[in-house]
């Protein structure tokens, strides 16, 4: 059961002792510090063995110093180029404390309030409900407390690239059905840190990553990270993101030699190396550094927002408080207090943990599909300081995640999908025509070659084959890297108005941000 709000202020109220510890002097982070602290190096060691990763950066802070820096591996599998301290990574939704951060910053220059209504900086925003939209203030965009389901809209950022704009996702989170009440839950969404970053460029009169580059990166050193759009030959080392096939890491194409802007920036889009992940992770363990003023970091490292203790959560940590900050995670862990996220983002993965009244901390990033390696190393690491006298590593809690999986398989076993073939246009006729829904806009369900094609107008990625599936209809995507397959449901009558085509997971445990659950399409014309 997950905490009540009593609790869950009073547990805050405890951790915000933050303010009385000592400082800590900021300087730059001494290339003397890259020889690793005992147990450290051998655990990159552990993970990268057993799970094969392409490439990793870890950094390690304790008691406000650098103590370790740890890299392995290539750019891209097999290309020979190292990753190094400075080495570009996706950080993934580690943005969204920076993002919380230039907010902070604005509100500390008295440029906006968090009680503020989103309406009065973009006058345009609507929520489903005419209510929500005229209560919804700054701060509730970076909590997930909005009502919407988890990952709602995400197929308007990803798979990348597409057609969507920021100006799209605010226009189109209107037609997102909320599956909750305003601020009674939590729900994760990336969406609406996408309008936290256009509530932020309104109010200061500069664009998102001019504000980033403005008021985090140059006031702490972090010269390497890039934001916005950004030429590649200028950014030095950058890590290529890597998908598993047959067993091997199989690289992403290079980036171009512009790197465009991306609609996600506000909530993902951010990238940087190790080292200056350290730069930013030090700035936060420093509470006398005047980056940013102490209520504004009290405000960021608040429980706004309860979250669920999962049951990993309560066995590994002793966890009994979880709760969402401005950006951050906050909770619980053998007694210490936890301030961490994580991102993921397609074959990038990232972690950060900030254990505050220890000022310790570390940053890990890799290049490749890392979802158990980020938890197994992130736990060996962590038990430095919550548990160093257990002597479990990274291959016991990679065990241990192998038995979960294999609990959960046994117990929802995915769909045999195996006895799939091409659906023919005469047995499809019902279903073809050009097919619109309200966000998502226009896909085309029509004959290619021998079959039936499904093909976005705004999402070039989501294309892909209509297969049979006994009575059923599957969405084969062209693209490997869509690794999130989909049943397509007929319009019927049960669906309320008999004209509503939908979407599903093939797979329950599939990527979130694959958004079918809120599709709802309906039949404009035939095919051409």
């Amino acid at each position: 059961m997950s905490p009540t709000l009593p609790f869950a202020a009073a547990l805050a109220a405890a951790f915000l002792s933050l303010a009385a510890a000592a400082p800590v002097e900021s300087a730059e982070v001494p290339s003397s510090a890259r020889s690793p602290a005992p147990g450290i190096a051998a655990a990159v060691d552990a993970a990268v063995a057993r799970y094969d990763l392409p490439g990793i950066a870890v950094g390690v802070v304790e008691d406000g110093e650098v103590v370790a820096v740890e890299t392995r591996g290539e750019l891209a599998a097999g290309g020979g180029e190292p990753v190094t301290p400075r080495t570009l990574f996706k950080i993934a939704s580690n943005t969204k404390a920076m993002t919380a951060a230039v907010l902070a910053r604005l509100v500390d220059q008295g440029r906006l309030r968090w009680d503020d209504p989103v309406t009065k900086y973009l006058p345009r925003f609507r929520m489903h409900d005419p209510w929500v939209t005229a209560h919804m203030q700054v701060r509730d965009l970076l909590i997930h407390n909005s009502g919407l389901g988890l990952g709602a809209g995400d197929l308007m950022l990803w798979p990348e690239p597409n057609d969507f704009g920021r100006a799209d996702i605010v226009a189109g989170l209107r037609h997102l059905k909320p599956v909750t009440s305003f601020r009674s839950g939590y729900a994760y969404d990336n969406l609406l840190y996408v309008v936290a970053g256009e509530v932020a460029a309104a109010a200061a009169g500069q664009p998102y990553d001019a504000l980033v580059r403005r008021e985090v990166f140059a006031p702490l050193g972090m010269d390497g990270c890039r934001v916005g759009g950004w030429r590649l030959d200028q950014a030095g080392s950058v890590a290529r993101p890597h998908r598993r096939v047959d067993g091997r890491n199989l690289p992403a194409d290079a980036d171009p030699a512009l790197v465009p802007d991306i609609t996600s920036m506000a909530a993902g889009g951010i990238r940087c190396g190790v080292d200056d992940m350290l730069r930013w992770m030090r700035a936060w363990l420093d509470p006398a550094d005047p980056w940013l003023s102490p209520v504004q970091r009290r405000a960021v490292w608040t429980a706004h927002m309860p979250m669920p203790v999962g049951e990993r959560q309560r066995q590994w940590d002793g966890t009994h408080f979880s709760a969402y900050g401005y950006g951050w995670r906050l909770s619980d862990v053998r007694g210490q207090w936890k301030v961490a996220h994580t991102g993921t983002l397609s074959g990038m993965y990232s972690s950060l943990v900030l254990l505050p009244d220890r000022r310790s901390g570390f940053v890990i990033l890799v290049n490749g599909e890392a979802e158990a390696a980020r938890t197994a190393l992130g736990q060996a690491l962590q038990e430095r300081w919550t548990d160093p006298q257990a002597g479990r590593g990274v291959d016991h809690y990679a065990d241990l995640l192998d038995r979960e999986r294999a609990v959960r398989a046994a117990a929802q076993p995915l769909p045999d999908t195996s006895a799939r073939r091409p659906a023919t246009a005469a047995e499809a006729a019902s279903l073809l025509g050009t097919w619109r829904d309200p966000w998502f806009g226009e896909v085309a369900l029509c004959p290619r070659g021998a079959g039936v094609g499904f093909a976005s107008a705004r999402s070039p990625l989501m294309h892909g084959r209509l297969m049979r599936v006994d009575a059923r209809w599957l969405l084969d995507w062209d693209d490997d890297g869509i690794d999130a397959e989909a049943w397509l449901h007929p319009p019927s009558a049960a669906s309320g108005d008999g004209a509503t085509l939908t979407l599903s997971h093939v797979d329950p445990d599939a990527d979130f941000s694959y958004d079918y659950a809120d599709l709802a399409f309906t039949r404009i014309r035939d095919c051409p």
